[in-house]
């Protein structure tokens, strides 16, 4: 395995510790980060200031928090993926329905993204695991189209530049990135493995400014850099044994932790941490629907 090149050193970022921190989403209206915890059905948002997470707001939105993503415009809030739906969260912490019974009973929403075109992705788990679960997407005037069936764990999800191309982590049962061409209405095509990850369980996942996917992976203390061909580029070990997911803020990797299940978490188990690297990222891309009003 491809042991980082170069020295890393990773930051604790947060004063806080988290059960399971997930979802972290760069905000490109303020520069603010997001992020959730899944564990306690909590919305986060804060911000980076000298090298430190500055909470500025927490708002429980649910049981089971999936993801969030930022409305376009400034001041219109986040579409956040929870429980068996979608709810908009307005900036002053009002929680409101945009769409509801998706996912089927005894699911739930886990981890999503945007799409370059604004559409909100989206997929379901549940527990026992079994794939009986399923992707979605939203699109801009509320309509829930189910994109990928037989899905078991879905997981990080990511877009090329130009949102032709969707690489995708169904964590369970292959441990894999796969990757699918992407039709301009949404439609899914051409499914293929990019590589299957060992070692642990793949499970958040962004993508840099040079094309190359970086994913978190559970149980291994490891964040990984793969190419679109599945070449292994670079592994970055943390202080923390479950990452659960990644953003890139400029050339700041931001990776919340979790630390459900541990019985001797670390100081760096539930927290976020941070590495610089040299290839930055973009904003998370933003759904292009309306906030509640």
């Amino acid at each position: 395995m491809s042991r980082s090149p170069l020295s890393r050193t990773v930051e604790i970022l947060s004063d806080a510790r988290y059960v399971q921190a997930e979802s972290p989403r760069w905000d490109g209206r303020d520069g603010g980060l997001a992020w959730i915890d899944m564990a306690t059905g909590a919305f986060h948002r804060g911000r980076l200031e000298q090298g430190r997470v500055v909470p500025e707001s927490a708002v429980r939105v649910g049981d089971q928090i999936g993801a969030p993503v930022p409305l376009a415009a400034p001041g219109t809030g986040w579409a956040v993926a929870v429980d068996r739906g979608v709810v908009h969260v307005s900036d002053a912490g009002v929680v409101s329905p945009l769409v509801t019974d998706v996912a089927a009973p005894g699911h739930y929403m886990n981890d999503g993204g945007a799409d370059p075109s604004g559409r909100f992705w989206v997929g379901s788990q549940s527990m026992p695991r079994a794939p009986h679960c399923a992707l979605w997407s939203l699109e801009s005037d509320g309509t829930m189209t189910e994109r990928l069936a037989g899905v078991t764990v879905s997981n990080g999800l990511a877009f090329d530049r130009t949102g032709s191309t969707l690489y995708y982590i169904d964590t369970l049962p292959h441990r894999s990135i796969e990757a699918f061409d992407v039709a301009p209405d949404g439609r899914l095509s051409r499914r293929r493995t990019v590589c299957e990850v060992d070692g642990g369980n793949p499970d958040g996942m962004t993508i840099d400014d040079e094309g190359m996917l970086w994913v978190a992976v559970w149980d291994a203390g490891e964040v990984r850099r793969f190419s679109p061909t599945g070449l292994l580029l670079e592994t970055v070990a943390l202080p923390a044994r479950r990452p659960t997911a990644v953003a890139l803020v400029d050339r700041l990797l931001v990776i919340t932790t979790a630390s459900i299940g541990l019985s001797q978490p670390t100081d760096a188990d539930g927290a976020l941490l941070g590495v610089e690297v040299e290839v930055g990222g973009s904003p998370a891309s933003p759904w292009s629907g309306e906030p509640v009003r």
